[in-house]
């Protein structure tokens, strides 16, 4: 991938997918259909809830927890108020949670957040918290299936909250043999350069410590 697809300023690698509604990457689409047809016949309907997000849907999301627009949550789930915390401390507590602009797996259209359309209760909101995929929850039975079943299609889960600086996330799968690539090409350099004229709030702060926050939130997942 090139630095602009690598960090979501460009679409150019990227297929749109009619059903289910989903954008991937080229190389990702025959694989994901093919593991949502096996789901299919397990009785899931597996359903991408999001795929590609582009840089400024990245941006979008960062600001709007920065400056408190958005909930913005501890590493335990429970609220925190932006506007008592310092510019590290928000900067910190996002990136327990949500990637920096320039620096998402989704922006390599290779990671999607699975769920099974078919287990959401009648005016139910899906939340993608831990509790819905753990027993109990109405994706319990579709994790259990994914952990045997993902692998034999090329996806795992990169955030498992092991060696992820990122929170665990059941519900978020990587196609691994065009990740790991994307992965390695995202160095601190090319985010940088994505981030340099960007309308980040907290630029600053991030510019400064990129390097540390590279080694934990980037390049730092739980392999497959």
């Amino acid at each position: 991938m090139t630095p602009a697809e690598l960090t979501g300023r460009a679409r150019t690698h990227v297929l749109e997918v009619a059903q289910p509604d989903c954008t991937l990457h080229a190389q990702v689409v025959k694989p994901f259909l093919n593991m949502r047809g096996a789901a299919a016949a397990a009785g899931f309907d597996l359903w991408p809830v999001s795929s590609f997000r582009d840089f400024d849907r990245q941006l979008s999301i960062w600001n709007g927890k920065f400056s408190g627009d958005r909930p913005l949550i501890d590493a335990a789930g429970g609220a925190l108020d932006a506007s008592q915390l310092s510019p590290p401390e928000r900067v910190a507590a996002i990136l327990l949670w949500s990637a920096l602009p320039g620096a998402s797996r989704h922006h390599w259209g290779t990671d999607i957040d699975l769920i099974d359309a078919g287990a959401v209760p009648a005016g139910y909101r899906v939340q993608l918290v831990q509790e819905e995929f753990d027993d109990g929850g109405p994706f319990a039975p579709l994790a259990d299936w994914l952990a045997i079943h993902a692998p034999r299609y090329g996806f795992f889960r990169p955030f498992r909250g092991v060696l992820s600086g990122v929170r665990a996330e059941p519900w978020h799968f990587s196609f691994a043999p065009l990740a790991e690539s994307a992965r390695r090409a995202l160095t601190p350099a090319v985010l940088a350069a994505a981030l340099k004229d960007s309308a980040m709030l907290g630029k600053d702060v991030v510019l400064a410590q990129l390097d540390g926050l590279h080694a934990r939130y980037v390049a730092a997942i739980d392999w497959p």
